[in-house]
C-alpha cells in the first residue's frame, strides 16, 4: 500500500498537523515539532500531546508514516566542539519530542564539514551523534535525509548514507530517507525508466532497500548535477513524471510514508490525486 501526504504546517500547535493532512487526503504527513529556525522552543504540553494522539487516532493515521523533520540548525558532524554539542543537544530534544507524541521517525540532514574537516572525518562525527542520541532514547528511528550537496554538507552519495549506517551501533533504529530532487541535483539521473531502476540499483547496492524507511517527493527547479537544492512541483521541473510513476508501481516503495515537499501548498491535494491516479 501507498502512503502518500505532505510536509503540513504546525501553526497553532502540533495537534493541527493530523487534520491538515486529512483534509488533502494524506494518509501519510511530515511536520516540524518546533520552530525549525531556532534552537529553543517551549516544551510540548499535555494537552497538545493528548491532542495530537487523539487526532492521529480519529483520522486513522499510523504513527510509522508520520515524519517529523528536525531544525535546520542543527548540524550533527559540526567540526567545531561548541557548535557540535549544540547540535547534539537539540537533535537529542527532537528525538524526545517525537516520543512524547508517539512518532517512531525522525527524518535530518547528516550535516556539513564547513571545509575545516575531511568528507570522512565528518560522517563519523555524525555516527557518534547519531549513537550518542539513541542511546539515551528508546523507540524513535533516526533517519537519515540525502542532500543536494550544496555548500559543505555531505550525505549527497549513496554511499555517504552507508557510512553512516555501517558506523551507528543500534541498527534497527537508523535508515534514510530519499528525496528525489536531492538525488537529481546530486548527479543520479531519475527521468527515465531505465535511468529510474540505475539510480535504485545503484542505492540497493550501496545502502540497501532494508533502510529506506520515507521518501519526499520533488521536482527539481534546477538541471540534474548542479547541486543545488530547489524543490519544483511534480512534473514541471527538471525531473518530469516518470519517476513518480515508477514508484507508484513499484513494491519497494510501499508501507513508507512518501512526502511532498514542493512548493504550492494549496494544490498538494491535487498532487497526492495525481500520485494515486498514476498507480495501474
Amino acid at each position: 500500500m501507498k502512503y502518500i501526504g505532505a510536509h503540513v504546517s504546525a501553526a497553532g500547535g502540533v495537534e493541527k498537523t493530523p487534520e491538515r493532512a486529512n483534509g488533502i487526503g494524506a494518509n501519510a504527513f511530515a511536520l516540524f515539532t518546533k520552530n525549525q529556525r531556532q534552537w529553543k522552543s517551549a516544551p510540548l504540553t499535555d494537552e497538545s500531546i493528548a491532542a495530537f494522539a487523539k487526532q492521529v487516532q480519529n483520522l486513522g493515521f499510523e504513527t510509522d508514516k508520520i515524519i517529523p523533520h528536525d531544525s535546520y540548525l542543527i548540524n550533527l558532524g559540526h567540526p567545531e566542539r561548541e557548535g557540535l554539542q549544540k547540535s547534539r543537544d537539540a537533535f537529542l530534544d527532537e528525538l524526545q519530542r517525537c516520543e512524547l507524541l508517539g512518532i517512531e521517525l525522525l527524518n535530518f540532514h547528516p550535516g556539513s564539514h564547513l571545509g575545516k574537516i575531511s568528507e570522512s572525518e565528518c560522517l563519523k562525527i555524525i555516527a557518534d551523534s547519531i549513537n550518542e542520541a539513541l542511546a539515551r532514547t528508546s523507540r524513535v528511528k533516526a533517519v537519515i535525509e540525502n542532500t543536494a550537496g550544496q555548500g559543505t554538507n555531505v550525505g549527497y552519495r549513496f554511499e555517504h548514507l552507508a557510512e553512516i549506517i555501517a558506523q551507528v551501533e543500534q541498527k534497527k533504529r537508523v535508515g534514510v530517507c530519499i528525496d528525489t530532487a536531492h538525488a537529481f541535483a546530486a548527479g543520479y539521473d531519475i527521468r527515465t525508466e531505465t535511468a529510474f531502476k540505475e539510480t535504485f540499483y545503484e542505492f540497493g547496492s550501496a545502502v540497501g532497500f532494508e533502510y529506506l524507511l520515507a521518501m519526499h517527493l520533488n521536482d527539481s527547479k534546477k538541471e540534474l548535477g548542479t547541486r543545488v537544492d530547489r524543490h519544483e512541483r511534480l512534473g514541471e521541473g527538471h525531473i518530469g513524471i516518470v519517476p513518480f510513476e515508477q514508484m507508484m508501481n513499484d513494491s519497494r516503495f510501499d508501507n513508507i510514508p512518501l512526502i511532498l515537499e514542493t512548493p504550492d501548498p494549496d494544490r498538494w491535494d491535487e498532487e497526492i490525486a495525481l500520485l494515486r491516479s498514476l498507480q495501474k
